[in-house]
């Protein structure tokens, strides 16, 4: 089956603007690209591409005074049917976790590891290490919060999520990866699109969303604590420690952004 997916985004900026851009698909879909989501600017401007330390694909611009848009639209072959997880979901203990993990067992920004340990202790120690375990905190995070949007602020830790008890697709993922890492599960925040094919009308407004990946059974497996039921048609663009490491555009000077479309459908 084949997706569209891509965006839209116009920013205006009162002077000359440096900006950071996290907005490609990740390299790990490069096989099933049938037309790649190429970024053009209007007006256009000098562009440069990097990867940062996760891999992740990053590309640098300077803004002029004004309106700039960024758009792209990619193709892609993906699955029709709903997501599926490897069968080991056994959980390795601390010392013989590979080097590369550890650093998704800390705590980070948004991710409050020595606020939520005891909590995540007393609610979780008794569950069955593993699959089941990172199950349990999926389930409990997506009781325990209520999705709004107006609930949404870009300064939210996992901490502030589990006592306000209300939020955005990046809360509820900050609190599941924080409380993984707290019960010595490593886990890594993603962002990326999320089509609506399989649910059920009505739907909101396309959106970029946020889920997690938890390090089990020899591999890294996708929870999505928001949604906590497998999707159709699920598009990674970065991975991080929390949403400080995979935000979609970083602005150094004063910004508004003043248009916001996102396109994931099938073709």
């Amino acid at each position: 089956m084949r997706l569209r997916v891509g965006y839209d985004l116009v920013y205006d900026c009162p002077q000359p603007t440096p900006m950071m851009l996290m907005l490609n698909t990740h390299f790990s879909r490069a096989e099933d690209v049938v037309s790649a989501d190429l970024l053009v600017t209007d007006p256009p401007v000098p562009l440069r591409q990097y990867r940062d330390g996760f891999g992740n694909l990053c590309s640098r611009l300077v803004a002029p005074q004004g309106l700039i848009s960024l758009k792209t639209s990619a193709l892609l072959e993906v699955s029709a049917e709903p997501e599926t997880r490897p069968a080991d979901g056994r959980q390795h203990p601390v010392e013989e976790l590979p080097d590369e993990c550890l650093v998704f067992l800390l705590g980070s920004r948004y991710c409050e590891t020595d606020l939520l340990s005891d909590m995540a202790w007393r609610m979780f120690g008794q569950t069955p290490p593993g699959r089941e375990r990172v199950q349990a905190i999926c389930d409990f995070v997506h009781n325990h919060i209520r999705f709004n949007y107006a609930d949404a602020r870009p300064t939210k830790t996992a901490f502030e999520a589990w006592q306000e008890g209300k939020g955005v697709c990046r809360d509820f993922t900050h609190l599941g990866v924080a409380l993984c890492r707290a019960m010595n599960i490593p886990a890594r925040y993603c962002t990326g699109y999320i089509s609506d094919m399989g649910t059920l009308p009505p739907y909101g407004a396309m959106d970029f969303a946020a889920w997690f990946e938890a390090y089990l059974g020899g591999t890294w497996q996708l929870f999505d604590p928001r949604n906590n039921v497998p999707r159709i048609g699920r598009v990674l663009m970065a991975r991080g420690r929390d949403a400080a490491d995979v935000a979609l555009s970083n602005t150094f000077g004063p910004t508004t952004l003043v248009k916001f479309g996102v396109t994931c459908e099938p073709v």
